[in-house]
């Protein structure tokens, strides 16, 4: 070839590629496309361990059931963390909140078209406190009069328990204790009402991992309905033509993307992937927040990041160590340095604003020189001796970046030989659930407005414990407040439980959340929560301006 028709070669394939170029930049991306038809992605963390509301343990389905199920009581549009009309049209309480009759909607449907009854909520409470199901959540339902024996095996005649069918429409909930909170409590997802009529069709009540959750089988009764569940790449929900406030949905289908990686959820976001991040990458929250404010969202939480510890492992059984593990830790340098979000040291466990009238104990300190006196009173001076342990957390560069600091700082100021090991989110859990850890990753969100709800999984059987440690004095404090009808006197006995925790430490808090996100602007309707609750009938997609 001559050079005469390289360059004429040369010039045409740059025009080409030029061209290609030109015509990518101008082809609409996919969050452009979805604004036509009304559909919102989401980056959703994990992959759901499952979609059946009574075995989930984790926000990743929570997320999802907000579309697919709906309780007694729904987040209002305007404020998702109030409490709304939601399969019950209205309700009312006797005047020690013990005893609540709540009004289901007339025309309440399920996605297949039958209707929602009281005798679907029954069934519902019933199969989540039945032993066999073994519900690692069904703690949540103890308010509930007699719910705690019936779920220990004590009590095996569920009429005994507090819920009663008036008639079709009319429900009744008895109480084992004064509960003006109980409306915030039926918005999480253990109180939704599952199917009989599905469960059932592939097996008895209490048969776990069945296929009633599989496209085609699932049932519900929120204002969207399963479309496709392709594990480990999305879960689609389109509009339920049967949900009683069907005309107040606005958007046609949602996506949930189980996107683990925060830089890679983070590139699809700029890439016009998703309209919205479940999280932000550590070293991209101070340029996002100066640079595209627009898109940047900070909301407080109503969460605790934290480590759980193995009690049941030597030397972690002994709570020298576990105080040395929390005193080596400067919580301040790292939301300073690591994390650069907005986050406060967790100084107690609960987060601050979790309940009217309580004060959050302020006992944790960063304080190494205490921290090696505990560890040589415990038999380990400068560490020797101490065995090899691991961090355990599940996959994510942040909980990577977070443990790598913290390993850092129990090398430097307590000479431990420790290290970090990454799994999976469901091989996570089950290592969590079996105790196969040593120190194990966690948060907590709290599941309605009140201290309750971070205290009581520390009670001995809690499906949530997961750290092998129990006191009977704790239990015993806890049970009290379950009964305490003056509002002052309840939270100062929450309070000592929460001190007794705090010196016991099975847990280490490290810092108390705020929900760093990137939000298209075209999404509308969308509202900070407290408690991650989610109103998706009141959102709307329009072009940004």
């Amino acid at each position: 070839m001559t050079g005469r028709f390289r360059i004429i070669s040369l010039v045409l394939a740059c025009a080409g590629l030029m061209w290609f170029h030109q015509m990518r930049q101008q082809r609409p991306t996919r969050v452009q496309t979805a604004k036509q038809t009304r559909t919102l992605i989401l980056g959703n963390g994990s992959e759901p361990e499952t979609l059946d509301p009574h075995l989930a343990t984790g926000q990743p389905e929570h997320h999802v059931f907000g579309a697919l199920f709906e309780g007694l009581v729904a987040p209002l549009p305007g404020n998702p963390d109030a409490n709304g009309p939601g399969a019950a049209a209205s309700w009312e309480h006797s005047p020690d909140f013990v005893t609540w009759t709540f009004h289901l909607q007339p025309n309440g449907k399920w996605s297949d078209g039958t209707p929602v009854t009281a005798r679907d909520f029954a069934y519902s409470y019933e199969r989540e406190l039945t032993p066999a199901l073994a519900s690692d959540y069904a703690s949540m339902l103890y308010p509930l009069l007699n719910a705690e024996a019936f779920n220990k095996g004590e009590m095996t005649d569920f009429s005994k328990v507090g819920v009663r069918v008036i008639d079709d429409h009319t429900l009744q909930l008895t109480l084992k204790g004064p509960t003006p909170f109980l409306p915030s409590i039926l918005k999480h997802y253990t109180w939704f009402p599952v199917p009989r009529q599905a469960i059932e069709r592939h097996g008895k009540m209490t048969d776990r991992d069945t296929r009633w959750t599989r496209p085609g089988s699932l049932v519900g009764n929120g204002p969207f309905q399963l479309k496709d569940w392709h594990f480990t790449h999305s879960i689609t929900v389109e509009r339920n033509p049967h949900y009683w406030d069907a005309a107040a949905v606005r958007l046609r289908e949602i996506v949930f993307l189980p996107i683990q990686n925060a830089g890679t959820e983070d590139r699809a976001f700029n890439d016009g992937q998703v309209h919205l991040t479940s999280t932000i990458p550590l070293d991209k929250t101070p340029v996002y927040r100066e640079k595209r404010a627009a898109e940047y969202h900070e909301d407080p939480l109503l969460s605790v990041y934290f480590y759980r510890c193995n009690v049941t492992q030597k030397p972690f059984d002994d709570k020298r160590v576990r105080k040395a593990l929390a005193l080596a830790v400067d919580r301040e340098s790292l939301i300073r340095n690591v994390l650069r979000a907005g986050q406060k040291p967790a100084l107690g466990f609960t987060p601050p604003g979790c309940g009217e009238g309580y004060e959050t104990p302020s006992v944790l300190k960063f304080d190494p020189t205490e921290a090696r006196r505990l560890l040589a009173e415990a038999g380990f001076p400068g560490g020797a001796g101490f065995p090899k342990f691991e961090i355990l957390i599940n996959s994510s560069e942040a909980h990577r970046t977070i443990a790598e600091a913290v390993m850092a700082m129990w090398q430097e100021h307590l000479n431990l030989p420790v290290t970090v090991l990454n799994q999976d989110w469901s091989v996570y859990l089950k290592s969590q659930r079996d105790l196969e850890f040593t120190v194990c990753r966690a948060g907590w969100v709290g599941d309605f407005l009140d201290p309750v709800t971070f205290l009581s999984i520390w009670q001995k059987g809690d499906g949530n414990n997961n750290t092998g440690w129990h006191q009977s004095r704790y239990d015993e404090l806890l049970a009290a407040s379950s009964i305490e009808a003056d509002a002052a006197k309840r939270m100062a006995i929450l309070r000592e439980a929460e001190l007794l925790l705090l010196d016991e430490l099975p847990i280490l808090p490290i810092y108390w959340y705020v929900h760093s996100y990137m939000l298209d602007p075209s999404v509308k309707g969308w509202k900070p929560s407290l408690l991650e609750h989610r109103c998706y009938k009141a959102l709307d997609l329009v072009p940004s301006s």
